[in-house]
């Protein structure tokens, strides 16, 4: 997992549901805890694009219902800026399910819509199966 140098908003507190973007089985998800996320005391963990979660699946295939899982925040309706001053939004808040965490390997084959280029930066196993990086 490398650094990002552009500063993206954390728009996704804990409750919040996000789409899951691959084919693991899995539709919508809600955020429980943001992983490596360091505050001070009493203050919610918020996630952006390219942020570890842990997720409890909501909706979706029977075996993966009521599963936690590892996601990795791909895209965020909050609009965020670039170093560049470019600004980017997208349509809907969506995640991918990893299945190992510590080399970033997504559990479905194929991601639909585009992600950011922050995550594809931060998560080179991810990008190999994009379909669309923006």
């Amino acid at each position: 997992m490398k650094d990002l140098k552009s500063s993206v908003s954390k728009p996704l507190p804990i409750g919040a549901r996000i789409n899951i973007a691959d084919n693991s089985g899995a539709r919508i998800a809600q955020i429980i805890s943001v992983m490596h996320y360091q505050t001070r005391t009493k203050k919610l963990m918020a996630a952006g694009v390219g942020d570890l979660c842990k997720v409890a699946v909501k909706e979706g295939k029977p075996d993966m219902r009521h599963k936690m899982a590892e996601v990795v925040i791909v895209r965020q309706k909050k609009e965020f800026t670039r170093p560049d001053g470019t600004k980017v939004q997208f349509e809907d808040n969506a995640g991918i399910i990893l299945k190992d965490i510590r080399l970033g390997l997504p559990k479905g084959t194929i991601i639909k819509g585009p992600i950011a280029k922050e995550v594809a930066i931060r998560w080179p196993a991810v990008a190999k199966i994009a379909t669309i990086i923006l």
